[in-house]
């Protein structure tokens, strides 16, 4: 679980990452980055709507991003990003889900 201070939770914030970041894209997910003036380590926020599946499926989607986003070491202190996940996360196994999500952090963080 990540902790309150690495949740994006206001609306407007994931507007204006989605909106002013960079984006990188997979089968999985779209990935958003953008900088963050607070340096309390990196932000994640995570968007998984109904195309995703019903509930269990999204929230099954939803835990294995956070648990993909807790070990992401390499993602600067100063950034806040958005996952947005596609239907295709939910028949992904583990090991392709977090290839797809740690290669879109690294070329979303690293341009």
């Amino acid at each position: 679980m990540l902790a309150r201070a690495h949740r994006i939770l206001r609306g407007e914030d994931f507007r204006r990452i989605v909106r002013r970041g960079r984006r990188a894209s997979s089968s999985v997910a779209v990935i958003y980055c953008a900088p963050s003036d607070e340096e309390a380590g990196p932000r994640f926020g995570f968007i998984v709507s109904s195309k995703v599946g019903n509930a269990v499926h999204r929230n099954r989607v939803r835990r294995r991003l956070r648990a993909i986003c807790a070990a992401a070491s390499f993602v600067p202190t100063t950034a806040d990003i958005v996952i947005r996940a596609l239907p295709g996360a939910v028949d992904a196994g583990w090991d392709t889900l977090r290839s797809d999500i740690e290669g879109g952090l690294r070329r979303v963080v690293m341009t």
